[in-house]
């Protein structure tokens, strides 16, 4: 391995490209470096060393943390039902660990210090045995501090036992991740600083103006004094963003032209993932539909779509069937439009596809904050003099609204189905709802959340072509529990923007000393409400659950789905695995900064939360602390 002193050394001369190509595994290299797809090689021993190594992203020279010297790690690969031994060294000179993302491994080999396993200590070697009953497209990622923002995650691909049911000629993986040279824990405490502090694409007087040339002067003024009032933003889309951020697909950025090849007429499967630590993307190819066949790894009815929303640790496979002998753009747009990365495929290797502009930025509105004032009839209430943070729904005289039922709920835009929609209303199962009250951790309780699983995701509601929508995904197969839920918790996701908090019912990681509890065998409903300005793709580890969309038994079955601001979605989960599985926000910082819990399923029997002796309060507190508050200094260092 390169040390740093000779790798520099090694790119004054001129052979950087030559020496970078080899720092890529071969599923990350192009066609134009002799990847022309993924081959089916499984195995069932691994060997992984997680150290620091030199890196080149976007023309720059920086330093990775990572798995066996490369960037993004390497391609796990194995059959359904194989018993797998992974040996993971640390060379670090701190603790680390792996963690497998939406495998159903036994909670002692999940990696998450504190929660199932203590870490992995500097110059240890940890061995992680398992087996899984299932097949798909996953990832692994380090869930120590913020290793996963400096490069500690890879691919992870489980063959079937016996049929797949997606039928391809040719296959690639593409990693979607964002690169900043800042450090982790810079970019951490600047957020605790100042939360906008990378968000450059505020609105301007000229968006003024425009608005009140489209709405009115008067309609403008009130919008513009209530987001205000509110101390909140219609631009806050993204924490970090394209200003310190580099897009990469396979380590790549676009300027580096990562590129794929097909003939005309085959069926090509591409295995998505999101592997970045705060950037939802939007992905598309001009010119070509995506086959959606597989979501979170377990397969769908297949789905023609033209673009779609993709959540920080979700993975999607798609087929695409060029039909014409051109190069083809693969698109992934941040979700804010601060920047994208753009890759090539194309009949021929190293062809290089024009980067589509990227589209304007989205702008929040009234249901992102929980709010749908397009069907409401305000009384003649002047906007700009109303105090919205204290605003308390409890007094309002909803019969005066159009759209509202007696519940507040806007139901102007909703099937009337129950069946269909599944609503809790319809529900004879006991409901465990809490109690919101502001204070420093909530700033905001959204007053009429509601369903928005048939919205594209911001930005995509007005794009010209198909984009999916999580209420159009349906599994393939059955869903294996058709019981209905016997309980329903909900759990709100609370925060507060300008001191950048971040929890689940007002109470940051580091405060609960009391497990959410599932019960062995039980079925249930968990509903999530966004209390937030912002989406948060929120991960269950240890279980699938199946995403409440109408699908009825052909439910999507998902360990990660977005929950866009303002809404209020459920999912139901069967509690089969025993064990403690973490629960949180898949942004890594606010996860960071306390969007999580752990989910406790108790042996058949127990009534009271395990006396766990792996448990370890400590050091979970320790992993999710709030490093800006210790002492850091604006380069990460510790004081």
């Amino acid at each position: 391995m390169f040390n740093r002193r000779r790798f520099l050394q090694t790119s004054l001369q001129g052979g950087l490209l030559l020496g970078l190509s080899s720092l890529l595994p071969a599923w990350a290299r192009s066609a134009s470096d002799g990847n022309t797809g993924l081959e089916p090689v499984t195995a069932t021993k691994f060997d992984l060393s997680i150290g620091k190594f030199p890196v080149r992203i976007d023309g720059r020279a920086g330093e990775a943390t990572g798995v066996n010297g490369t960037l993004p790690a390497p391609l796990i690969r194995f059959r359904e039902g194989d018993e797998i031994t992974l040996n993971v060294t640390n060379t670090l000179d701190e603790d680390t660990s792996v963690h497998w993302h939406g495998l159903l491994v036994p909670f002692q080999m999940d990696g998450v210090p504190g929660v199932t396993f203590p870490g992995i200590r500097p110059g240890e070697t940890f061995t992680y045995k398992y087996a899984v009953p299932q097949a798909g497209t996953y990832w692994y990622h380090s869930h120590s501090g913020l290793q996963e923002q400096v490069g500690l995650y890879g691919p992870l691909i489980i063959d079937p036992k016996h049929h797949d049911p997606v039928q391809h000629d040719r296959e690639y993986v593409l990693v979607l991740s964002d690169w900043s040279f800042e450090s982790p824990h810079r970019i951490f405490a600047k957020l605790k600083k100042m939360s906008a502090a990378y968000n450059f694409q505020q609105r301007t007087m000229g968006d003024f103006l425009k608005d009140a040339k489209e709405k009115g002067l008067g309609a403008a003024w009130d919008e513009r004094a209530m987001w205000g009032q509110m101390r909140m933003s219609p631009r806050d889309i993204a924490d970090v963003t394209g200003s310190t951020y580099h897009f990469l697909i396979n380590g790549h950025a676009t300027a580096d032209n990562w590129n794929g090849v097909f003939k005309t007429g085959e069926r090509v499967r591409l295995r998505i993932i999101n592997a970045s630590a705060m950037t939802i993307f939007n992905v598309r190819l001009p010119g070509l539909p995506m086959t959606i066949v597989a979501a979170d790894g377990l397969s769908v009815q297949p789905l023609e779509v033209d673009e779609f929303q993709m959540g920080v640790a979700e993975t999607y496979d798609v087929i695409i069937e060029p039909k014409e002998d051109r190069a083809y753009a693969f698109v992934a747009e941040s979700i804010d439009r601060s920047g994208q990365a753009v890759a090539t495929f194309g009949p021929q290797p190293g062809m290089r596809a024009e980067a589509p502009t990227i589209r304007a930025v989205p702008t929040l509105t009234m249901k992102d904050m929980g709010m749908d004032h397009g069907s409401m009839d305000m009384g003649g209430m002047d906007m700009g003099e109303m105090d919205m943070r204290s605003m308390d729904h409890s007094k309002m005289d909803h019969s005066t609204m159009p759209g509202m039922d007696h519940s507040g709920h806007d139901m102007s835009g909703m099937e009337m189905d129950h069946s269909k929609h599944d609503m809790t209303a319809d529900a004879n199962w006991p409901v465990e709802k809490k109690t919101l009250t502001r204070g420093p951790g909530v700033t905001n309780i959204a007053m009429m959340p509601m369903s928005r699983l048939d919205e594209p995701g911001i930005g995509l509601e007005d794009v010209g072509h198909r984009v999916m929508r999580y209420s159009q995904l349906r599994s393939l197969t059955p869903n294996p529990d058709p019981r209905p839920p016997g309980r329903e918790m909900e759990i709100h996701l609370t925060s507060n923007m300008e001191r950048y908090m971040w929890s689940f019912d007002g109470v940051k990681f580091s405060e609960v000393r009391e497990p959410i509890i599932f019960h062995e065998g039980e079925r249930l409903r968990v509903t999530l409400i966004n209390n937030t300005m912002m989406p948060h793709p929120i991960h269950l580890h240890g279980m699938f659950f199946d995403l409440v969309n109408g699908g009825g038994d052909h439910s999507p079955r998902k360990h990660t789905v977005i929950v866009k601001p303002g809404e209020k979605l459920s999912f139901d989960v069967s509690a089969d695995h025993v064990g403690d599985w973490a629960f949180h926000c898949h942004l890594l910082y606010h996860m960071h900064a306390g969007m999580m819990q752990v989910v406790s399923v108790l042996p058949s029997g127990d009534k009271m939360p395990m006396d766990h002796e792996h448990m370890d309060h400590e050091k979970m507190d320790h992993d999710m602390m709030d490093h800006s508050a210790m002492g850091h200094d604006m380069n990460g260092e510790m004081k």
